[in-house]
């Protein structure tokens, strides 16, 4: 677990290094989603918001992150932060369920009523275009390649950072998230 841990902090604090110069905002107006509930989601909503984009899985070590992800949620939503939930099978298979049973597991489990989206690939040449959109602006150590890797996005769509599961939900996220909010942008 500590070589884990080691690497996730590793890996986050690299991704805090980067430079923004050359990122391109995401268009929250043509990125297509469905709602895990069923029918569109409707993400133009998220221009001018900051929003934490996370890959879940039901079954993951890392599940509990739901209830901090919700935490997150309920202290900032009114700031206006997002936290975007995009279920994915892609990493452990830890995600088999139908779209009527993780929503069923994440409000039953952890009382989830931050937006989830219907289930998705997020890497690969197959990822849904907002994780390859994401990709392109953050590079392969900022592409997600365990369950509830986090992407923070800045109220202009631009990647601000990404948090690798491993380092969890914590002091430095919650201080990322804030600054965000508070930058206007």
């Amino acid at each position: 677990m500590f070589v884990f841990a080691f690497l996730g902090a590793l890996l986050s604090a690299a991704g805090s290094s980067w430079a923004q110069a050359g990122r391109q905002p995401v268009d929250w107006a043509s990125v297509s989603l469905d709602s895990i509930g069923g029918g569109p989601m409707p993400t133009g909503d998220y221009r001018g918001k900051v929003v934490l984009l996370v890959n879940t899985a039901s079954l993951c070590g890392f599940t509990s992150q739901y209830g901090g992800l919700e935490e997150l949620w309920r202290r900032y939503k009114d700031r206006g932060l997002v936290v975007l939930g995009v279920p994915s099978n892609d990493f452990g298979e830890q995600e088999p369920g139908t779209k009527e049973e993780i929503k069923r597991f994440c409000e039953v489990s952890f009382d989830v009523t931050f937006p989830l989206a219907d289930k998705q690939v997020v890497s690969g040449p197959n990822a849904h275009p907002l994780y390859r959109w994401a990709a392109a602006q953050t590079g392969a150590l900022g592409t997600p390649n365990w369950n509830f890797h986090k992407i923070l996005i800045g109220r202009d769509g631009r990647v601000i950072d990404w948090f690798s599961a491993a380092g969890g939900m914590g002091a430095k996220l919650d201080r990322a998230v804030e600054a965000a909010l508070a930058a206007g942008i």
